[in-house]
């Protein structure tokens, strides 16, 4: 069993900078995260995520941490941590899981967004309430993420400028059809089917799916 994930990022049609930025983990344990940031991605979003790869690196290089990786705590210390680590630098939503066997567990800040597009081929949004305080606040709080993922099923993590112009039939159509090609694809799609809307601000989206060897 492997972990399949890949992302694709656009910014903001007329602007020179991204504010949008994400990362993925191909290791003993993937993972996956975004930050949609405000204001130029180096002084956000792009920081918020080098913390957390070298959070989560030193946790799961430890082998006895890592059924820390399952609990909410460890995900709460890391969102405070992100929290402070900006306090200098403009605010930014984040959205990370990590795919343990089967199962995947993570939290976000903000409006960032997770859905899953089942085998069946539906599609729901698994993340609840949007959270008032982003990193950067000095308040943001983490709201956990638990989902058990089944072979075909499809993770996405969306930005605001990639799930606010899609309805969830739009989604569960641009990762459905692009799957009948490639799953490196879906991404991609997801933006595309997000732009034809017209980008009106940048837009993030990571794929992730668990497959059979």
């Amino acid at each position: 069993m492997r972990v399949a994930c890949y992302g694709a990022t656009r910014k903001q049609d007329g602007k020179s900078a991204n504010e949008d930025a994400f990362l993925i983990g191909r290791g003993t344990i993937p993972f996956a995260a975004l930050c949609d940031g405000a204001g130029k991605a180096d002084r956000s979003a792009k920081k918020a995520l080098g913390l957390f790869q070298r959070m989560f690196t030193k946790a799961s290089l430890a082998q006895q941490k890592w059924p820390g990786l399952f609990q909410d705590d460890t995900w709460a210390g890391w969102i405070q941590l992100l929290d402070a680590h900006l306090l200098d630098c403009p605010e930014s939503t984040f959205i990370g899981v990590a795919a343990i066997g089967h199962f995947i567990v993570g939290a976000y800040v903000g409006d960032s967004r997770a859905y899953l597009v089942d085998a069946e081929g539906g599609c729901r949004l698994i993340t609840g309430a949007e959270s008032k305080f982003l990193l950067g606040s000095g308040l943001a709080v983490a709201t956990p993420i638990h989902e058990t993922l089944k072979t075909r099923d499809v993770l996405l993590l969306l930005s605001d400028g990639a799930w606010t112009p899609l309805s969830l039939y739009l989604i569960q159509r641009a990762v459905v059809g692009s799957m009948m090609k490639d799953f490196s694809d879906v991404p991609r799609a997801v933006l595309d089917a997000a732009g034809r809307m017209g980008c009106a601000d940048d837009m993030t989206a990571i794929a992730l799916r668990i497959v059979e060897k």
